[in-house]
């Protein structure tokens, strides 16, 4: 039997989203029969130092975790020699493994790595799919990556390569779809599956059944809520001079719940400005999901407009599974705001338009129908499209077409 073999940097016990999303995946392979493995590092994403097994198995997956140098993310030549060490041992792990007929399927932790994943599936005679979480080198040049600009040539072209020599390449959004045209890569090559999260385990929760209100403080309170990655593709100044403006709405919270390398930089704005409305709590365990994505009357998910096409803000599935609008801060041409459009389960901001996000939560705060009909259309447009079985299907259906060697 062809064996199915997932690379990215991070895999379980971790609980980074592109891990966790592989780790639904992966195991639901096992478990429908296929002979599944992991390539992945002895890392946690926010944990540098941690040190896991090398070889594992978790519910049927057999797990092959490499050497890696263990710089973190906060320094760049560090991340660089973390990245280079894990293609190097990546490389040699797939050359064990892999064999003629088996399939490598290529996150995009650490960057390029389908570049890796590319050349040791063409010396082994295995299949390649490419699963796009995000578009480097672009996201890069987006973000003002500095000594990024004279090599974005070059990385677009070995990128490219590895892209046009893949079975498959799975896009996680139209947009992102569409960026693959215009970089060259057929259109019969490319499949969307948007990522998702898990309508059984995330269930919407009423604030009086939901006991992280109460333990945190906030059971009389409207709280606006943004859950997840503070990373450079989100922007956060139009949310923090909106939360500035409603200052004195005392029964209006901003709940900022999870970390990043923006975290900080907002804390401190937060102090600067002196802004007793906002309130910061640490990732909650995967267990407690349901009720952390449910203490929020309303999420806000942002997005940098140079990074639409790049990058799909993935929370807003987490978001519809817990029966929540959401307040996008962002281009309004993007993906989910095309979503919140077509479905009527949110509203999008322009980036600087403080007043008018201001204006919408107050609006919302005011308005528990419109709150409770908008949170319903969420969920409903969830369980229609992005639920985690929709997106384990396809990609059952996708994986089986790579092993008999056909293609849709």
């Amino acid at each position: 039997m062809p064996k199915v073999i997932f690379l990215n940097r991070y895999f379980y016990p971790d609980h980074s989203a592109t891990s966790q999303l592989l780790t639904d995946l992966a195991i639901h392979m096992a478990k429908a029969g296929s002979s599944v493995y992991v390539v992945t590092s002895r890392q946690a994403y926010d944990d540098p130092d941690s040190v896991l097994v090398s070889n594992d198995s978790v519910q049927g997956v057999r797990v092959v975790r490499v050497w890696t140098t263990r710089f973190g993310r906060q320094n760049l030549v560090g991340r660089a020699l973390d990245y280079l060490t894990f293609y190097l041992s990546a490389a040699r792990g797939l050359l064990v493994l892999l064999h003629r007929g088996d399939i490598v399927v290529a996150k995009t932790d650490p960057p390029l790595i389908s570049v890796v994943a590319a050349i040791t599936a063409r010396i082994r005679g295995a299949r390649l799919i490419n699963w796009t979480q995000d578009l480097f080198p672009e996201v890069a040049g987006a973000l003002g990556v500095r000594g990024i600009g004279l090599l974005t040539g070059v990385l677009r072209g070995v990128r490219n390569w590895s892209l046009r020599v893949a079975h498959t390449n799975v896009a996680i959004g139209g947009h992102m779809a569409k960026k693959l045209v215009e970089e060259g890569i057929r259109q019969d090559a490319i499949r969307v599956i948007h990522n998702w999260s898990d309508g059984i385990a995330i269930q919407p929760v009423g604030r009086q059944k939901n006991e992280l209100r109460s333990e945190w403080g906030l059971q009389t309170k409207f709280v606006v809520g943004y859950s997840g990655n503070m990373g450079r593709a989100h922007e956060f100044d139009t949310i923090l001079d909106a939360a500035e403006a409603l200052r004195g709405h005392t029964e209006i919270v901003f709940l900022f719940i999870g970390a990043g390398p923006q975290r900080d930089r907002i804390k401190d704005e937060v102090q600067r400005r002196a802004l007793g409305n906002i309130l910061f709590k640490p990732y909650q365990p995967r267990e407690r999901l349901a009720l952390s994505l449910s203490v929020p009357d309303v999420h806000l998910v942002s997005l940098q407009p140079l990074l639409e096409g790049l990058v799909v803000p993935s929370k807003f599935y987490g978001v519809a599974a817990a029966g929540r609008p959401t307040l996008y801060v962002g281009d309004s041409g993007s993906e989910i705001p095309s979503i919140l459009r077509q479905e009527n389960c949110g509203y999008t901001i322009s980036i600087g338009d403080s007043r008018e996000l201001a204006d919408c939560i107050l609006k919302m705060a005011q308005d528990d129908e419109l709150v409770r009909h908008l949170g319903q259309r969420a969920r409903m447009v969830f369980d229609r499209q992005y639920d985690k079985s929709h997106a384990l299907r396809a990609w059952e259906y996708l994986l089986a077409q790579a092993t008999a060697g056909s293609k849709r």
